[in-house]
């Protein structure tokens, strides 16, 4: 199984950046510009559109408040077996580190999953004010 770790440093206080991200019915506004739609199908299930067209029917498995922690899963799809992402947000002297980690099958899918995990960190941290 694939491992992939993406980390990033904001310069906004960690309850303003766990407020963005517990708020799971609107990566569309974390992620603005590489996620262009969001929209909860159930209360635990949101389908999540990609700027490149493709669709992620995410299941939200934790939102820990205490831990400023995010855990998703994604359905089995075409192209995947296995994802699960966690995301933690962690305070980085002022500001906040963001960490976003993600296993996946098959391995072959972590070039292309990894790719775009960058634009979404980049879009996730232009939209938290960069760092």
């Amino acid at each position: 199984m694939a491992t992939i770790f993406k980390e990033f440093s904001v310069a906004a206080a960690p309850g303003a950046v766990w407020a963005a991200f517990k708020d799971v019915g609107a990566v569309d506004k974390l992620a603005k510009g590489f996620v262009t739609a969001t929209r909860m199908a159930e209360p635990d299930t949101r389908i999540v559109t990609f700027a490149n067209g493709m669709e992620a029917r995410e299941t939200i498995v934790s939102v820990d408040d205490a831990r400023k922690r995010l855990a998703y899963w994604i359905n089995r799809n075409e192209r995947l077996i296995h994802h699960n992402g966690v995301f933690e947000v962690f305070a980085d002297g002022a500001g906040s580190r963001v960490t976003w980690t993600v296993d996946l099958l098959p391995d072959e899918m972590a070039g292309p999953i990894g790719g775009m995990m960058d634009m979404g960190a980049a879009a996730m941290r232009e939209s938290l004010g960069g760092g």
